[in-house]
């Protein structure tokens, strides 16, 4: 119960006293006595706030911490009052501005208007909040931390101008309401005071805010903080518009750091060839300032554009693209309807995958009252080519399609044109089989026991699945002939007229074709198992790509007697080993060469393009080139070399 006295004496209250056995936190004594230990006598309870209030001179006051307050818009302090060294108040929160007039300005002036923490309707204020904004993402853009001055330049425009008398933001309104009247623009940034001299080469349109491609206009933001998933350019793509944007020229990058970019792909090279490019900096810019940006593949132009000026051959496969750092690669951003964001990646093909339903939710918007299920016959008119829809001041393109359902066709709208071919392609024809009779048992009675025997020996699983397979690839060489699918009632009119008389003779013709198709298939398949070896593993792998359910109308009718020759031809090969082992080595290599071109390309295309005419093309050249390694006494349908497949995948590069 001791007691803390003035002038740092300890006492207790005297025993005798009322307040002895429960001692108050304050009392005051009228005399303090010491025997066995000091006493204080005559004592009575009292507040602190009553010493506070009568001691008047005789009290100490100290202050700490002055801190601009937001909530209360002036500077503040913690005050100490002490009376005899007797602390009456710890820590007391006041305004500073009256104890300290120069540190509570000094404070106003670095927080609430060069840090901006301050709650203002000011029209200064937030113009020069925005200018500091703009020269913050400019600094993001450039990857530098020079551009905006510090804040002691702030400092000292606003203490130049400021007057004495503002310690607080009412101190501040008073002052300003009189000083705007004769000098409104006194307190408002210009990009001169807020920038270094060094900003000036990146005001150029280097960073720009867009990125055009095209009908379609995407935003642009920059990021500077590396090691984030984002750092560096970020393209924001509404998902409606995905399917639309095609992954080219992104691999160029912004103007203003397409040196950089350039830089980092010569030092990605093996150093046998990077040794003919040094120093790669200079390199970079003079390549740079002889090609055309967005002219072709980044790595393509810029390896031709090299070759030319050192002499040295670079092929394009030489960058290590794994070595270039992330925030040289474009990122996308794909959000939705209302700004949230549903994917992000480097890669825009393996987005748009992922987000393939979402695409097509939000395209199918276009499409108010065109999308329909359950047709078996066609009852739509007319079917557009294209819908549009414009989504935040973008036009979303929409292609109709006829949809094969299975036992019905449907009307969708698909995110892209190339969908729309190959789904029209299948909706028709399921359509144009819905309305004709089946052409099996026309077909099948007049075939011989041992043709129907051969047509047993298929992958389908039964005739009857064959047979349909046959009739599909016959309906479809049928549209084909007739002009291609169709978008209104009065040509389908026609083509399922066309369809209806030419059916079973077209559906006999392909079975004449597959029938010794599925023989030489069969007489491989039998030269595979009593072969071991590489070469019977090419063998089995080929067979099984082409060969296989659903193989007649996925091959179609123009090819599938080549895959009879291809088929005869990888008999053959068998058939010359051991003797040809070497022969048939060394056209191994040329193969698994060729063949890893074209894996390459095609996982670089969009899904929806990989199976487009010209790409199966360069598949069918490819069989070629095996008749011609392994088989040459076949013959080939044209002339073929690696080469010329080469030149074909480059081709579809571009």
């Amino acid at each position: 119960r001791e007691m803390q006295g003035a002038r740092g004496t300890k006492f207790v209250v005297w025993p005798g006293s009322a307040l002895a056995r429960k001692t108050p936190r304050w009392v005051m004594v009228g005399e303090l006595v010491e025997t066995s230990r000091l006493f204080g006598r005559t004592a009575a309870k009292i507040e602190p706030e009553w010493a506070e209030a009568l001691a008047g001179p005789l009290l100490r006051r100290t202050y700490s911490e002055p801190h601009w307050s937001i909530k209360r818009q002036s500077v503040m302090a913690y005050e100490r009052v002490t009376l005899y060294g007797v602390p009456l108040v710890a820590s007391r929160a006041v305004q500073y501005g009256s104890i300290d007039r120069e540190v509570s300005r000094d404070l106003f002036i670095r927080h609430a208007l060069v840090q901006g923490e301050w709650r203002t309707n000011h029209r200064f204020f937030h113009a020069n909040r925005a200018l500091l904004d703009d020269v913050e993402e400019l600094e993001s853009r450039a990857r530098r931390r020079d551009l905006l001055v510090d804040d002691e330049t702030l400092f000292e425009f606003y203490d130049a101008r400021v007057g004495p008398e503002v310690v607080s933001a009412r101190h501040f309104d008073t002052w300003w309401k009189q000083v705007r009247r004769t000098d409104p623009e006194l307190l408002t940034f210009t990009p001169e005071v807020v920038r270094n001299p060094a900003a000036a080469p990146v005001l150029d349109g280097d960073y720009p805010d867009a990125w055009r491609q095209g009908e379609i206009t995407v935003a642009l933001t920059y990021q500077f903080t590396p090691g984030a998933g984002a750092d560096g350019v970020t393209a924001h793509v509404p998902v409606a518009l995905l399917n639309q944007l095609r992954d080219i020229g992104f691999d160029w990058l912004v103007p203003g750091m397409r040196t950089e970019l350039v830089t980092a792909l010569i030092k990605s090279l093996p150093k046998n060839l990077r040794r003919t490019v040094v120093p790669a900096p200079d390199h970079a810019r003079a390549a740079l300032a002889r090609v055309r940006p967005r002219s072709g593949p980044l790595v393509q132009i810029i390896a031709d554009e090299l070759w030319s000026m050192t002499g040295s051959e670079i092929p394009p496969h030489a960058f290590d693209l794994e070595a270039v750092p992330a925030h040289l690669r474009m990122t996308f951003r794909v959000v939705g309807a209302d700004g949230e964001t549903v994917g992000e990646g480097k890669n825009l093909e393996l987005l748009r995958r992922e987000l393939a339903p979402r695409v097509r939710t939000a395209v199918s918007a276009a499409a108010a009252g065109l999308e329909r299920s359950g047709l078996s016959r066609w009852s739509v008119g007319e079917l557009p080519r294209t819908v549009t829809h414009t989504v935040g001041g973008q036009t979303v393109r929409g292609y109709p399609a006829l949809v094969d359902d299975g036992d019905s066709v449907a009307v969708r709208v698909l995110p892209s044109a190339a969908e729309q071919q190959r789904a029209s392609a299948a909706g028709v024809r399921r359509l144009l089989l819905l309305g004709v009779a089946s052409p099996n048992r026309a077909v099948v009675g007049g075939m011989s026991n041992a043709a129907k025997l051969a047509l047993g020996q298929n992958p389908h699983g039964s005739v009857a699945a064959l047979l349909a397979d046959c009739t599909d690839a016959a309906v479809d060489a049928l549209v084909v002939e007739a002009g291609g699918p169709v978008w209104d009632e009065a040509a389908f009119t026609a083509l399922s007229a066309h369809v209806r008389v030419n059916l079973v003779p077209t559906v006999a013709a392909v079975l004449a074709v597959v029938q010794p198709l599925l023989v030489a298939a069969q007489s491989a398949r039998l030269a595979v198992s009593g072969a071991r070896g590489e070469a019977a593993r090419d063998v089995a792998a080929q067979l099984d790509s082409l060969v296989h359910p659903g193989f007649v109308a996925a091959t179609g009718v123009a090819h599938l007697r080549d895959v009879v020759r291809y088929l005869t031809a990888a008999r053959r090969r068998l058939e010359a080993l051991p003797a040809s082992a070497d022969r048939d080595r060394a056209g191994m290599v040329v193969l698994a060469r060729v063949q890893g071109e074209l894996d390459t390309l095609r996982a670089a295309l969009a899904p929806e393009r990989r199976e487009d005419p010209d790409v199966t093309a360069v598949g069918w050249m490819v069989q070629e080139l095996r008749v011609s390694l392994f088989a040459q006494a076949v013959g080939t349908a044209q002339p073929i070399s690696e080469k010329r497949i080469y030149k074909a995948i480059d081709a579809l590069a571009r």
